[in-house]
C-alpha cells in the first residue's frame, strides 16, 4: 500500500468502521488535474445505496477537516461487486477457490497480465494456478487484482 493510500486508510477506516461497515479498500485515481477517490465499504448484509450515501456523507466531512488530498476530485462510495478488486493478503486469502484476474506492476515472463485460479496465499504471496502451473506472486507486485464472477448457465 502506498504511503498516501495509508495515509486515507488511517482516516477513513475508523469512519466507515463505526458506522458498521467494512472498509474494502480504497482506490485514489488521478485524471490530470481533476481526481477520483473510490471507497468501497461491505458488510455481511450487503450494501445499498442508502448506506454507501451515509457513508460518502460522514467521509466527506472527515476529508474536508483534514484535506488530505490536494487539488480537486471527487468523492465515490461503493459496494466492491461480485468482480471485487482484492488489497490484501486477507481478502486474498478469503477467496482462495476463485477465479481472480491480476496486472502485474512489472512483466513476469513477459506479460503483466494473468487470470487463474487463485489457490490461496503463502508468506506473503499469493498462488495462483493457471495453465497446470502454479504461479507465486509477491503482493508488493502486483498492480491490480479482481474476482472474476462465474455465472451458472
Amino acid at each position: 500500500m502506498a504511503i498516501k493510500d495509508a495515509a486515507l486508510h488511517a482516516l477513513i477506516e475508523p469512519v466507515v468502521s463505526t458506522m458498521g461497515f467494512e472498509l474494502w479498500g480504497i482506490d485514489h485515481l488521478s485524471q490530470g488535474k481533476h481526481s477520483r477517490l473510490v471507497i468501497y465499504i461491505d458488510h455481511p448484509d450487503g450494501v445499498n445505496v442508502e448506506d454507501c450515501a451515509d457513508v460518502s456523507r460522514q467521509v466527506s466531512a472527515v476529508l474536508d477537516v483534514e484535506d488530505p488530498i490536494a487539488g480537486e476530485y471527487r468523492l465515490e462510495v461503493s459496494s466492491p461487486g461480485m468482480d471485487r478488486p482484492l488489497y490484501t493478503l486477507d481478502q486474498f486469502s478469503r477467496y482462495a477457490g476463485h477465479t481472480i484476474s491480476l496486472r502485474l506492476r512489472v512483466p513476469f515472463d513477459g506479460r503483466r497480465k494473468f487470470q487463474g485460479l487463485l489457490a490461496g496465499v503463502e508468506s506473503d504471496e499469493v498462488l495462483l494456478q493457471l495453465d497446470g502451473e502454479e504461479y507465486c506472486f509477491p503482493i508488493e507486485s502486483i498492480d491490480q487484482a479482481r474476482i472474476v464472477p462465474q455465472f451458472d448457465r
